[in-house]
């Protein structure tokens, strides 16, 4: 990396901290005055606005390919994972009513941390603790089905940049199996020029979503449940070859 680009990108780095410092601020007064009580409203206007405004930092724009608005139905969402870029453009998507799960590990950035608490953050373990993943999607099916609220997860659960469709886990799958819930899945296409991977140098670009048609799960069964998972996943892989011929 050449001295000006190492120096555009600890600048963009250091305003995206404050961006968030700042958005944790401005959510946490919102939030006080409100009393806690529209963690919807928290997410589509101040934190899909975080979403926008980093994602313009970066030069980085997304163009949404759909032929129908997003239910407002409970839903379960899921994408593929291919870069950080991912987290900001499915926040800034507005995506009605919904609550994400993310990795525990992004509490301990504070203003991350912060502001998933006041939207109410799923926040998952990795996959070596079994027994606390389970408790984690029990609790959170328990909380969707008294909320009746969407959630979105990733089935990769991890940023897979092999350009491949990595190894699916069982959750969203699982939830989605125990709620009846309709399944609409995101296929993330990030531009090779763009995306920095598991890092945080983006460069300018245009990432495309596309929203495909939901999926009915109401008479999936927990015994069907891998074969459900690997179909999904063929799909995933199938629209993967597609984008990237």
């Amino acid at each position: 990396m050449k001295p000006v680009e190492q120096l555009a990108f600890f600048f963009r780095t250091a305003l995206t901290l404050a961006l968030m410092s700042a958005g944790a601020l401005v959510l946490s007064i919102v939030a006080l005055l409100t009393a806690f009580r529209f963690s919807r409203f928290y997410r589509e206007t101040v934190v899909a606005a975080l979403g926008e405004w980093t994602l313009a930092l970066w030069n980085v724009r997304f163009v949404v390919h759909q032929d129908r608005p997003f239910p407002e139905t409970q839903t379960i969402y899921i994408s593929n994972h291919t870069s950080t870029i991912d987290m900001f453009v499915l926040i800034a998507l507005r995506l009605p009513n919904t609550r994400f799960f993310l990795s525990g590990f992004l509490r301990k950035v504070l203003p991350l941390g912060l502001i998933g608490y006041l939207i109410g953050i799923f926040w998952t373990v990795p996959q070596s603790f079994p027994e606390k993943r389970a408790e984690i999607f029990k609790r959170a099916a328990r909380t969707l089905r008294r909320t009746g609220e969407s959630v979105y997860l990733s089935p990769e659960g991890e940023r897979v940049t092999t350009g491949e469709v990595g190894h699916f886990n069982k959750g969203a799958f699982h939830l989605a199996t125990d709620l009846k819930l309709p399944i609409v899945s995101l296929f993330l296409a990030v531009p090779r020029e763009a995306d920095p991977g598991k890092g945080l140098n983006a460069r300018p670009g245009t990432v495309h979503v596309y929203v495909k048609p939901a999926i009915d799960t109401s008479g999936w069964k927990l015994e069907d449940l891998p074969a459900n998972k690997e179909r999904i996943r063929a799909m995933f892989i199938g629209w993967n070859k597609e984008h990237r011929s």
